[in-house]
């Protein structure tokens, strides 16, 4: 079970990192502010409604997959 439990873990891990990356890029699109081409900047507010939702949706699963490694790390503990 502990061997299941590391994989488990590990698996969850890897899969953190790649929903913090994916944070880490929409803060960066964020932080490049806006085009001075109008019909750019009409696209960027568009795009801007999508990463609000993608952004709300990985922190979600980011809660829940660090639960996750928090309840593997108490199991593997005792």
């Amino acid at each position: 079970m502990t061997i299941d439990l590391q994989a488990k873990k590990a698996e969850l891990l890897s899969k953190r990192e790649e929903l913090l990356n994916r944070l880490d890029a929409i803060k960066k699109d964020y932080a490049s502010g806006l085009s001075a081409d109008s019909e750019e900047q009409a696209l960027q507010l568009e795009n801007a409604e999508v990463l609000a939702e993608i952004s709300r949706v990985t922190n979600e699963d980011l809660q829940k997959v660090t639960q996750a490694i928090e309840r593997i790390e108490h199991e593997l503990a005792q």
